[in-house]
């Protein structure tokens, strides 16, 4: 009669044991976690993309803005930092490793911006084929680094409330699940790129007198009062 109770209580925790792992979050944890990575992915691969179009978008921009070198050489350098950052799968739970890449990547968000306002002061490089096709393709590659960025926001943050939540937490931290990193919205972010192309020179302090043009006569001497003499 033992053994036989022994049985069935055994063949009952058989099979409850699944029902109560998924009641737990044993699933739930790695397949929000898959999902968050998967997402990770995609930013990775859009961010790659970017930086695949801009040489061929800095060899345009030199050949009718030549004059823009100091430009041209913060995205080139940019650019080159923001390769450097070596990520993989366990960046998004390192914050300093998390938040270098995402500081690399604003910079040169940043940078670009101010690339694609030279076009202004260049009629012919605003009308120029290449310029415009790869002014399309950055623009749509901008809009997928957006989605992919608010994908993995949104697959995250599942994530991370799933690890607080009772009872997942429970099974959190028996597999020593950590939480992952958000991107956070950076200043350049924030506010359109401005550049200026005002040429008017800055008002003179009172008091001082402006400089004369090179070969300008001099200025007339104020008119004296009735009477008065010349100093």
């Amino acid at each position: 009669m033992t053994n036989l109770r022994q049985r069935i209580a055994r063949a009952a925790f058989i099979a409850l044991a699944p029902l109560l792992l998924a009641a737990c979050g044993y699933n739930v944890i790695p397949t929000q976690q898959v999902k968050a990575q998967q997402a990770w992915a995609e930013v990775q691969n859009q961010y790659q993309r970017r930086s695949d179009l801009i040489p061929n978008l800095v060899n345009t921009v030199k050949g009718y803005a030549a004059q823009e070198k100091s430009t041209l050489v913060e995205v080139t350098e940019a650019r080159a930092s923001a390769t450097q950052v070596k990520v993989d799968a366990l960046t998004i739970t390192n914050p300093a490793a998390f938040q270098q890449y995402q500081q690399a990547q604003d910079k040169l968000s940043g940078v670009l911006g101010r690339l694609m306002l030279i076009q202004e002061k260049y009629p012919d490089l605003k009308s120029n084929e290449n310029f415009l096709a790869l002014q399309s393709q950055l623009e749509g590659t901008e809009n997928r680094i957006a989605i992919a960025r608010r994908d993995y926001n949104s697959a995250v943050g599942d994530y991370n409330t799933t690890l607080r939540t009772f009872p997942q937490l429970i099974w959190a931290n028996i597999q020593h699940a950590q939480p992952m990193q958000l991107f956070s919205a950076s200043a350049s972010a924030q506010s359109a790129p401005t550049v200026s192309f005002d040429t008017t020179p800055p008002p003179t302090p009172s008091g001082v007198t402006p400089a004369q043009p090179a070969g300008a006569p001099p200025p007339a001497a104020a008119a004296l009062p009735p009477g008065q003499a010349p100093k």
